[in-house]
């Protein structure tokens, strides 16, 4: 699970609808506001940072850099050597940042650091992807329209016990000419290894991969031996940037507003795209609508559960089971077509001997099927996953319960964003992390006790329009405890309402006293 002590603080000016952001990613986070402020953008440009800095490693482009910080190697390769044996001999058991608990020794660092902050040259990948998640040919076009300026991202890593330093920085300038992306890292922070993976195996792995780097350290000849510090360190940097980027390294998933057309829609389009397979080559094939990124991601994972198992993962499991029995009443079942092994979703109820296709299902069915899919077959510890608008469809007791099963989702090790615009949504997490005031013996009988979440866990942010500046501002709204929401103005719109009924009201009895 995301802890503080990993928190990424994200700075956003003129980007899209919005003027400025503060945010800080929570294990829960929530987008919450009008429509048209900016949430999807936000969400959307997280989900772009998560997918830039999971796909790549950022090591150095060419050896060469690390070869000139290198004039001597007194000191240096014995504390490599025995920084390695100190790593390798440690208990298998990665914690849930995957970090090495043995920081790397001051020489080594001191060699490292510049190439580690040296991100410029990986400015084109990272625009590329943000571009490719918005489905738009140049990012200049995500500035604000108001704005004389461009956009700046500014991500702020706040590293274990080093809160009171500043954190690492990464800078990115999307100007109407050319973008800039740059990274600072404090001379007074330490620096760890990161095992990227979660597994004993990938443990294995990355033990494995250090021998190997030992072996390049023990060359008696001095040119070799430069030459073996080189390769080192550029190898090692590929376990350092983990570290450096933090939870913005998890693997990530996004479930879509329009998720319930496209679990319904899916079977029509990849029909109609076999079906003009056997003509491409004599007439051309109609364009079909360009999907942004993040549907293209979408339909892609849905196009690969057929070749996906049952997770090993036994809390996603459950929760999907959970997910079945409290909101569903039925199961979401995967049979994958003989010819094309696409695969085909249908829905059981319970009692019934027979399945349904999942397109002749009710909304509800078809918001909620991919939420339970991802759990038992893509979504596994450390991952994140973005949800617009988890209300969708849903009736305001199944929002409460559906809430609680993300609560749980988080509790297992999940970092969840949500966008929303629902008051019922606000309420049960304020229920559920007030709930943490209560010690556990005095939470029994209590309607979602054991969903219950920390202060710290839950972080809601609020889309504001103003005219000064022109655009949205987002600002964190506080749990008030007094009246039992996160207060993000949905309450003005119900007195509007009861204001409006109350003259209604008022007139009607005035004109049939006077008639």
């Amino acid at each position: 699970m995301a802890q503080q002590s990993e928190k990424i603080e994200l700075s956003v000016t003129n980007f899209g609808p919005i003027a400025k952001a503060d945010i800080d990613l929570r294990p829960l986070t929530v987008f919450v506001g009008p429509s048209n402020t900016g949430k999807t953008y936000l969400a959307f440009l997280v989900y772009a940072l998560h997918k830039f800095f999971n796909r790549y490693s950022l090591r150095p482009a060419s050896e060469s850099k690390n070869g000139r910080q290198i004039n001597t190697l007194d000191g240096i390769v014995q504390d490599s050597i025995d920084w390695i044996d100190a790593v390798t001999s440690q208990d298998m058991h990665p914690d849930s940042s995957n970090k090495i608990d043995i920081p790397l020794p001051e020489s080594l660092v001191s060699v490292i650091r510049q190439s580690l902050a040296d991100v410029n040259e990986f400015q084109d990948i990272l625009i590329a992807e943000i571009e490719r998640c918005f489905g738009i040919d140049e990012a200049k076009r995500l500035i604000r329209h108001s704005s004389r300026g461009g956009i700046k991202v500014d991500i702020r890593r706040h590293t274990e016990s080093h809160q009171d330093i500043d954190p690492i920085k990464y800078e990115l300038m999307i100007s109407r000419t050319k973008p800039r992306f740059t990274s600072s890292i404090p001379d007074d922070i330490q620096l760890y290894a990161q095992n990227t993976g979660s597994s004993r195996r990938s443990r294995f792995e990355f033990d494995y991969r250090l021998h190997r780097l030992k072996r390049h350290l023990t060359s008696d000849n001095s040119n070799e031996l430069l030459n073996s510090m080189n390769r080192f360190v550029d190898g090692l940097s590929e376990y350092v940037r983990p570290y450096l980027v933090g939870p913005l390294k998890r693997r990530v998933h996004y479930l879509p507003a329009g998720r319930t057309g496209m679990m319904k829609a899916h079977r029509v389009v990849v029909g109609s795209m076999f079906r003009r397979l056997p003509i491409s080559g004599i007439q051309a094939i109609p364009a079909l609508p360009t999907l942004d990124g993040v549907a293209a991601d979408f339909l892609e994972e849905l196009l690969d559960l057929d070749k996906r198992r049952q997770s090993r993962w036994t809390d996603g499991s459950n929760i999907a089971a959970s997910l079945e029995n409290r909101m569903l009443f039925g199961e979401i079942q995967i049979e994958p077509k003989p010819m094309t092994r696409y695969p085909e979703f249908y829905y059981q109820p319970q009692g019934w001997k027979d399945n349904i296709p999942l397109m002749n299902s009710s909304s509800m069915i078809s918001e909620l099927a991919p939420v339970v899919l991802y759990l038992r077959h893509i979504v596994r510890p450390g991952d994140a996953i973005i949800i617009e608008e988890p209300e969708s469809h849903l009736h305001p007791a199944m929002q409460v319960e559906f809430i609680r099963q993300l609560a749980a989702v988080v509790k297992s090790g999940i970092q969840v964003i949500i966008t929303t615009h629902s008051e019922w949504v606000l309420e049960e997490l304020a229920n559920l992390v007030r709930l943490s005031d209560l010690p556990k013996s005095r939470r029994k009988g209590i309607s979602g006790a054991e969903y219950a979440l920390k202060y710290d866990q839950v972080g809601a942010w609020l889309f504001e329009k103003k005219d000064r500046p022109k655009g949205s501002v987002v600002k964190e709204i506080k749990l008030d405890k007094e009246q039992g929401t996160f207060p993000s103005g949905f309450s003005d719109v119900g007195e509007d309402t009861y204001n409006d009924y109350a003259e209604i009201f008022n007139r009607i009895s005035g004109a049939s006293m006077n008639g």
